[in-house]
Order: C-alpha cells, then sequence, then structure tokens
C-alpha cells in the first residue's frame, strides 16, 4: 500500500478532524497582520466602526464563497482545490491560470509571515538580529541575520511538515486555540479594566459610505486561506458534507479575532496624543511598544501579563500561517506534479502519505525571499487581493457550472452571487478613483504583470511536453488574461505618472517655499517637466514591451497549439481512413458501410431520399481455393474479385462487408444504368468460369421514390426493384433493401452452378 501510494502522490490516511480543518482554515487565513498591519489597513482608512462593519459585510460575502468551495469540496474531493475544479469543469487552461495565481497567493502570504520574524524581533528584542548589514533595496535595509532568521523559522515549519503531519495538525490546534483566546482574553481584559474604544467611531474628514466599502473590498486579504483546507480534502476524517459548517466558523472566528484587535488597539493611547486618531498616524515615527496599539493598550490594562499573551498569540499566528500554507502549497504543488504542470517527482509521496519534494520546492523557492526586503514582499502581498479576487471568481463559476448542470438552484444562485462579487471587486481595484484611489502600490500592479507574462512562458513550456494534449484546447482563457495584463499595464503606466508628477510638484513647493529664485524658476520647471516626460516615456515603453511580448508569446502558443491540433486531425483522419478502408482490398470497409447504412435510413425517415439501387455480390469458389492453392492465393482471388467489381461499378462506392462479400451503394450514373451495369458484371462471370480469374454472383434491389418513373423492371423485369408509392412508403431502411439484394444474389449463384461455376 506505501509503495503504492509512494506512485500515485495521493494521501496515506485521513487524519483531518473537524477541530485540526478549522485550526489549518483560521490559522492560514489570520497572521502576522492581524496584530500588527491592521492598525494602518483598517484603523486609519475607516477607523474602529467603519472597520468592523467593513469586515462584517466582507465576512458575509466569504460565507457565499465558502458555500462554493464546500460544495466543489463535496463533489471533487482531491488536492488542489480550486485548481482541481476549474480543470475539471473549464478544461486544463483555466486549470492552470487558476494554478498559477494561486501559487502566488499562498506564497506571498508565506513570504509575508517569514519575513515579519525580524519585525517582530526588533520590537521585543531589539537590533540582536541585525547583523551583518548588506544592502538598502527599495529604502529596507537588507541583514544577513534577519534574512537567516526569516529562512530558519521557514525551514523548521517545512521540516515539521515533512516529518509528521498529525503532529502539525495538533500544533495547529493548539495554536489556534492559543491566539484565540489570547486575542479575546485581551480584550476582555482592556475592558474590564475600564477601557473603552474612543472617538472618534470613523474618519472625520471622509464619508462613511466609501471607508465601509474600501475596507469590504480589502477584505479577501483579510481571509485569504480560510479555504487552505480544501487542498487537504483527501485527508479529511469526517464526512465532506460538514466543510462547510466547518469553513462558516472560521470564517466567523477570523472575523472576531479581526475585530477584537481593533476595538483592543482604539482603548488606549499615549497623553502626547488627542485620539487614537492622531496616535495611529504617527505610528510610523514611533518604537517599542508604542508603535504598536494593540500591545500598548494591553500593557495598559492587563500590564506585562497581558505583553506576554499578545507576544505569545502573534509567535502562535506566525507559526500555524507558515504551517498552513505550507501543507496547502504542497498539497497544491502535488496535485500539479500529477497533471504534468509540475515535474511528477513533486507528487511522490512517503510512507506517511506526506509530498516530501513538493515541501523542499517550496522551502528552495522561498530561501531567496528574505534578501529582498519587506518592501518588496509587501508589494507582492498587494498582488494577492487581485489574485484571491481571481480564484474567487474561479470557484464561484465552477461552483454555479457544477449546481447547474445538477439542479442545484440554491447553490447556482450562491455561485452567480460569488462571481458577480469577484467582478465587483476587480473592478474596483483596477478602475481608478471608483471610491478611491485605490489600495494596491502602483508597484504591485507592475508584478502582476510581470507574475502574468511568466505565466504565458511557463505554459509554452507546458505546451511542449503535453504528450496527451490536455492543454492548449481553448483560447479564450488567455485572450482574457493578455487584455487584463494590457490593462493592468495601463493602470501602472498611469499611477507612475501621477506619482513622477506629484513628485514634481512636491519639488516645486519645496523650491519657493525655501526661496528658490525668481530668475532660476523657468530652468527648475523646464528640468521637472522633463522628469516627468522621461517617467511617462519609460513607462510607455515598458508597457509596449510588456504587451508585445505577452501577445508575442500568445500568438507563438496558439501557432503551437494550431500545428498540434492539425497534427491530431492528421493523425484522426490515418486512423478514420484505416477504419473506412480495408487494408486488403483497398475498398471501403465494413465500418464505412455502417455509416453509409445510418446516413440512407436518416434521409428515408425524412423523406428526402432521391434514390439508390444496392447491389450484394459474393465471390464463389473462395473455400476451394483457400483448400487447394493456400489461403495467400486465397487473398489474391479476394483481390481479382474486388477489381472485377470496382470496374463494373466505377463511380460507385464498394464496400467489403465479409470475407467473401461485397456490397456496392449506386447513385448517379450507375443508379440510373443500374440494369445494364449488373448484366455486363453478370456476363463477365460466365466468361470466367472455368478460368482461374474470380466468379462474382451479384444481386440487386433499387428504392425509387414514389411519383418517379418506373423502368421496365421496375414493372416487374428481371430485378424487379422495389417501385411506386406503396414500395416507398414501406422502405424504411437500407437493411430491407439489402435481404432482397442478398436473396437475388443467391438466386444468381444457383444460376451460376448450373453453367458450371462453383459455389463454395
Amino acid at each position: 500500500m506505501a509503495m503504492q501510494e509512494m506512485q500515485t502522490g495521493r494521501p496515506a490516511d485521513r487524519y483531518l478532524s473537524p477541530a485540526g480543518a478549522w485550526a489549518f482554515s483560521v490559522g492560514t487565513a489570520i497572521g502576522w497582520g492581524s496584530l500588527v498591519v491592521t492598525n494602518r489597513s483598517y484603523l486609519a482608512q475607516a477607523g474602529p466602526l467603519g472597520s468592523v462593519a467593513g469586515l462584517v459585510i466582507g465576512a458575509l460575502i466569504m460565507l457565499v464563497i465558502s458555500r462554493n468551495y464546500a460544495y466543489l469540496v463535496h463533489a471533487y474531493p482531491e488536492a488542489g482545490g480550486a485548481y482541481a475544479w476549474s480543470r475539471e469543469l473549464f478544461g486544463y487552461d483555466h486549470g492552470f491560470v487558476t494554478a498559477w495565481f494561486l501559487a502566488l497567493t499562498y506564497l506571498a502570504v508565506l513570504w509575508a509571515n517569514a519575513t515579519s520574524l525580524p519585525l517582530f524581533a526588533r520590537y521585543f528584542v531589539g537590533d540582536v538580529f541585525r547583523v551583518g548589514r548588506l544592502y538598502t533595496l527599495f529604502g529596507y535595509e537588507v541583514y544577513a541575520g534577519e534574512a537567516a532568521l526569516s529562512i530558519a523559522a521557514t525551514a523548521a515549519a517545512a521540516l515539521l511538515c515533512a516529518c509528521s503531519k498529525r503532529a502539525v495538525a495538533a500544533l495547529m490546534t493548539a495554536m489556534a486555540a492559543l491566539f484565540s483566546a489570547g486575542i479575546i482574553g485581551c480584550l476582555a481584559g482592556a475592558l474590564l479594566g475600564g477601557g473603552r474604544p474612543g472617538g472618534p467611531a470613523m474618519l472625520p474628514d471622509t464619508d462613511a459610505l466609501p471607508q465601509i466599502v474600501k475596507i469590504a473590498c480589502i477584505s479577501p486579504w483579510a481571509f485569504i486561506g480560510f479555504e487552505s483546507i480544501s487542498h487537504s480534502a483527501e485527508e479529511l476524517s469526517f464526512p465532506r458534507k460538514k466543510i462547510l459548517r466547518v469553513m462558516t466558523v472560521s470564517v466567523l472566528t477570523v472575523t472576531a479575532l479581526y475585530a477584537c484587535v481593533l476595538l483592543l488597539s482604539v482603548t488606549a493611547y499615549p497623553e502626547e496624543y488627542a485620539s487614537w486618531l492622531d496616535y495611529i498616524r504617527d505610528l510610523s515615527n514611533l518604537d517599542g511598544l508604542k508603535a504598536l496599539p494593540a500591545f500598548y493598550a494591553a500593557d495598559r490594562y492587563l500590564g506585562s501579563r497581558g505583553v506576554a499573551v499578545l507576544m505569545a498569540a502573534l509567535l502562535s499566528l506566525i507559526l500555524t500561517s507558515l504551517l498552513g500554507n505550507i501543507t496547502a502549497l504542497s498539497r497544491l504543488f502535488a496535485a500539479l506534479g500529477r497533471d504534468g504542470i509540475l515535474p511528477a517527482r513533486f507528487a511522490q509521496t512517503g510512507r506517511r502519505g506526506i509530498p516530501g519534494k513538493a515541501i523542499l520546492l517550496i522551502l528552495t523557492v522561498s530561501a531567496a525571499v528574505p534578501f529582498f526586503g519587506r518592501t518588496a514582499v509587501g508589494w507582492i502581498v498587494d498582488v494577492t487581493t487581485l489574485g484571491a479576487t481571481l480564484i474567487y471568481g474561479f470557484v464561484s463559476a465552477a461552483a454555479a457550472k457544477l449546481a447547474k448542470e445538477a439542479g442545484d438552484r440554491a447553490v447556482r444562485a450562491s455561485g452567480l452571487a460569488g462571481l458577480i462579487i469577484a467582478v465587483l471587486f476587480g473592478v474596483y481595484m483596477l478602475v481608478p478613483n471608483l471610491y478611491s484611489a485605490g489600495s494596491m502600490e502602483t508597484e504591485s500592479f507592475f508584478l502582476f504583470v510581470v507574475w502574468s507574462v511568466l505565466g504565458f512562458l511557463y505554459f509554452r513550456g507546458i505546451l511542449r511536453r503535453d504528450g496527451g494534449k490536455r492543454f492548449g484546447r481553448t483560447v479564450i482563457v488567455w485572450i482574457v488574461l493578455l487584455s487584463l495584463v494590457f490593462f493592468v499595464s495601463l493602470i501602472w503606466m498611469s499611477r507612475s505618472v501621477m506619482t513622477a508628477t506629484d513628485r514634481g510638484l512636491e519639488a516645486v513647493e519645496t523650491y519657493f517655499a525655501q526661496g528658490g529664485q525668481a530668475g532660476g524658476a523657468e530652468a527648475f520647471m523646464d528640468a521637472r517637466l522633463e522628469a516627468v516626460r522621461r517617467v511617462s516615456a519609460r513607462s510607455i515603453l515598458v508597457v509596449i514591451g510588456l504587451f508585445a511580448l505577452s501577445l508575442g508569446i500568445l500568438l507563438n502558443n496558439y501557432n503551437l497549439m494550431s500545428r498540434r491540433a492539425l497534427s491530431s486531425e492528421h493523425q484522426l483522419g490515418l486512423v478514420r481512413d484505416r477504419l473506412d478502408r480495408d487494408p486488403m482490398t483497398g475498398v471501403k470497409s465494413k465500418h464505412a458501410f455502417a455509416e453509409a447504412e445510418q446516413e440512407i435510413d436518416a434521409a428515408l425517415r425524412s423523406g428526402t431520399e432521391d434514390g439508390f439501387a444496392i447491389v450484394v455480390c459474393d465471390v464463389n469458389g473462395l473455400k476451394i481455393v483457400n483448400d487447394t492453392l493456400g489461403h495467400k492465393a486465397g487473398d489474391e482471388y479476394i483481390r481479382n474479385a474486388a477489381r472485377m467489381i470496382c470496374e463494373a461499378f466505377a463511380h460507385s462506392p464498394v464496400f467489403r462487408i465479409g470475407g467473401d462479400e461485397f456490397a456496392a451503394i449506386l447513385r448517379g450514373r450507375d443508379y440510373e444504368e443500374r440494369e445494364q451495369i449488373l448484366e455486363t458484371l453478370r456476363k463477365r462471370s460466365e466468361e470466367r468460369i472455368g478460368t482461374a480469374d474470380a466468379v462474382v454472383s451479384a444481386g440487386m434491389a433499387a428504392y425509387v421514390p414514389a411519383g418517379a418513373p418506373e423502368t421496365a423492371a421496375d414493372a416487374g423485369g428481371g430485378a424487379a426493384d422495389v417501385a411506386g408509392e406503396a414500395a416507398a412508403a414501406a422502405t424504411k431502411s437500407l437493411h430491407e433493401l439489402f435481404e432482397l439484394a442478398d436473396a437475388r444474389m443467391y438466386e444468381e449463384k444457383q444460376r451460376l452452378k448450373s453453367l458450371g461455376a462453383a459455389t463454395r
């Protein structure tokens, strides 16, 4: 059994309980940002009331999405989650696009939490790890000591995931319970200690609705990872129908924890500030506990014990995020390995059912990330907001399609609702100044484009090694992605030019504020305008270059797909030709006769048949040739007979329908001259009696539509055809005429026998 699991890459046992699934869902969804970044992402943009209201709306949206996830987990319980469902319901091309952004989303969250540990250390143990300064990248100082800390934490989590999934599940459950109790307990302690959320409830200088909408629209970032258990659907130890309940509790838990952190953060602020708002807006100038509002409040009301509880909660949040994302990614990579998107070795599992090589790949890819600094990681994390929107859209569309096929109206409605919500999310993030300037950084738009272009490139490699021709069957998904790349590129260009313009205006204001000379103002302004022009020209070139590269790769991929399709059609044609052609004689086969019969029967039923005749032929004396001269001579005897029949019916298809049986379907000239042709064939057979040439017995029957002129034979001549209105109405199939022609063939065989021809 273990060897079988190693070969197939399937999990060896079902170990994940409802509590474990809840822990993975919550622990992967909520991480470092809940206690640290939340203040700037939420409170500074909407205040406590607006933030909680936006989170509640986000939770309701996620409950719709979770229903779609649960429905698909029940229908397709396999590793890969959204990737597997897109592949099954829309095809491998859609599955690849889903997997491409799904991988980036989980990797980005993993990297964000791994590189948060040095920041944790800075707040609580000072500069212990700030040793070995390497360089400054994007304004962030990179230290070898801090990079080593991030890599070591990732390696430790990966090692634990590779050793025992049951131990990981137990640890996840314990830590999820710990940070949940810690956060809720600290808020309760603050409230019991006299703390109350201070005013203002929302930002006083902005309308309430845009504040709430903005928080609701960035809520996918807050919930990313709640669906991670979908990748472990093969490993659930409880009935899959309970997965919706687990996901629902997870979404509510995450919402409650975020709300607790937000409320705790505004219960206290230093005396030098007039309100929590002034305090939050000045966080970038603070350090220590003051730079962390939730910790500052815990210290105010609970003292060092409160700080210790939140520190333990924060470490648990980071570790559960690392373990949860590595687990989800390893199952996703294993599924990709099984389908050939990644090398097959990453699908292999050991005796414990753990994809160890997939975990090693995650660790290898993640090892270089700390050297790019937190600024770059933050940009990548921003991309996950758009990536999650795409993924939730694919999942919702898949649920809607499957529910429609199954006749489940309720789930179809939730699927369509989720798809509409995903589209609205995308419009909000991509359309400038819809409600705000947008939450994504300018660089994040550029990274989204770069990742998409890399996807085009990687897909080309898949096409080249796709022996099963599963990929490249649809172009629409790639056209949509190309359009998205172009649109996002334009947004990046617009944002870049706006940023350059703002910097130019700030420089002008500073110039005059510092008493700049009026005589030099013109030259100064020209320099600033030239700087904006350079940024604009560079941005245009980059957009054109990226779009041209994407278009070139797409056209190249399409060319490869077209050549492969033509090759497939050619191969299909060869196969069909082999099916339709008798290899010994070169005439049409029994398979081709069956297809012709279906077409004629359909025409007879619809009343569109104009008239035809069928001739049934049998080769006389074949058994004697086989018995006396051998089967090789018998084969040549059959070929001789086929040539004779084909010469007679030169304008009609001839079929070999048995070992020594042939048939011809006459139309056109051969149909009109059928009696003369049949008579010629009979005379030639008579002439061959007593020679080495083949003798053929033939019988014919014709279908003459009602109202058509009757020949002498039709009126009752030597071959008495089926004719007239009554006969035409009675003829329902080719088989009826075949039986009549076959009977006449046996009459002819007896006539030839009387002339000395062999009959067997």
